[in-house]
Parts: structure tokens; C-alpha cells; sequence
């Protein structure tokens, strides 16, 4: 898969960047862990995108000092360009090391327009 998709799908990452940043601040975690899932998802299509995402999610769980997530957003640092380069990237994974890094989720509606116009330009 390329990185070379257009704007919507990294600026849609961005404003769920946001929306983690935000939450974090304000020490909603679970709003926190929601967006970053979100980006997680919209960012599935585009490898460095998705490894942002990842670095983010790690740099989350170690501030959270979540062990448990950390070791998984590694691992998934890892994979993740594994995954690019086979075309099995699992579509709609939240990127949470308590699901499987291998299992298909059901994309949200919202994320899914966002996605398929990104794959039609």
C-alpha cells in the first residue's frame, strides 16, 4: 500500500490526533484511548501514518504506565510494516494490544466514508 493517499484521510487522522491530545489533557483516558483507536483505523491504509499512530499509542501507554499496552504497541510497531508490504493489514483493528493484531473489525460508518474516498482518488 502507498503513503501517497490524499489529504482527507491524514487530515481525518489529525483531528483524532486532536481529539487523543485533548482528552489526555483533561485526564480522559478512556476518550483518550476512543480517538486514538479512531486514528488507528483511518491510518490503516497509509504505513507511515499507521506507524505514527503506533508511536502515539506507545508514547500513551507508557504515560499512562500501562505495561501491558506498551509491549503491545511495540509488537505492533514491528508488524504493522509486515503487514503493509503483505497486503494483510486486518481492516478496522483498533490497534489495542488487548485485541488481536491479527483480527478484522467492523469499520465505524463515519471512518468508512473517510477511508473509501481516500481509496477512490
Amino acid at each position: 500500500m502507498s503513503d501517497h493517499r490524499p489529504r482527507p484521510l491524514a487530515n481525518a487522522v489529525a483531528l483524532e490526533l486532536e481529539r487523543y491530545t485533548a482528552s489526555a489533557a483533561m485526564g480522559d483516558t478512556g476518550a483518550a484511548w476512543w480517538a486514538l483507536e479512531r486514528a488507528h483505523i483511518l491510518s490503516q491504509p497509509a504505513l507511515a501514518l499507521h506507524l505514527r499512530v503506533h508511536c502515539v499509542m506507545l508514547a500513551y501507554a507508557v504515560r499512562t504506565l500501562d505495561p501491558v499496552e506498551a509491549i503491545g504497541q511495540t509488537a505492533r510497531l514491528l508488524l504493522a510494516p509486515l503487514g503493509d508490504l503483505t497486503g494483510r493489514t486486518p481492516t478496522g483493528n483498533t490497534g489495542r494490544a488487548r485485541v488481536s493484531a491479527f483480527a478484522r473489525m467492523p469499520v465505524p460508518g463515519d471512518l468508512r466514508s473517510v477511508i473509501d474516498t481516500a481509496d477512490q482518488r
